[in-house]
């Protein structure tokens, strides 16, 4: 009981993170920056063009948080909030020349991607959509639960090497370290 207590506390803190990280996207809301706004700061992240990039990643958070929130889809909900935090994490430490939060790095995305990812490994647990529709990930045990939290993670990276490529390829020459 108390493991699924700390997967469900954990399903609605990462969804409640990404929802807030969308809409600041999509209509400015936690004091984001807004669609306009946020393309140009796509822009400088390397993700040409900005607006399309900056939709897709925020449709990416809302979809995330959707299924994680709920439990729903838990492996390809942690897929795509692992991917999206990924390139966020990338952009960012490529664009700071630093990991650090508090030097402008991917630090924080990156625990995000991490997390979420760790949610593919251990199933939505008993307090899900997914445990209620008997789903077979539901609460992930044994080799099964590896194999599906290792496809997740690999779905993660794959959807988000483009970008990332993208992202290195726009860093300027000299701008300094990308993992400081």
């Amino acid at each position: 009981m108390s493991l699924d207590v700390g997967l469900l506390l954990l399903r609605v803190l990462i969804g409640f993170v990404l929802f807030a990280h969308a809409t600041q996207k999509l209509a400015g809301w936690f004091s984001g920056p807004g669609p306009k706004k946020a393309a140009a700061i796509f822009e400088t992240l390397g993700q040409v063009p900005g607006r399309p990039m900056a939709l897709l990643a925020a449709t990416c958070e809302l979809a995330a948080a959707i299924l994680l929130t709920l439990g729903l889809g838990t492996p390809l909900g942690a897929a795509i909030a692992a991917g999206t935090m990924l390139v966020a994490a990338v952009a960012m430490t490529t664009k700071a020349g630093n990991s650090w939060n508090s030097s402008g790095g991917g630090e924080y995305p990156l625990v995000l991607a991490v997390l979420a990812a760790a949610l593919a490994f251990t199933g939505a647990g008993t307090w899900s959509l997914d445990a209620a529709l008997a789903l077979p990930w539901a609460v992930a045990d044994g080799p099964g639960a590896l194999v599906i939290g290792a496809g997740a993670a690999a779905l993660a990276a794959l959807a988000a090497a483009a970008p990332i490529i993208r992202t290195i390829k726009a860093r300027p020459i000299g701008h300094g370290r990308a993992l400081g």
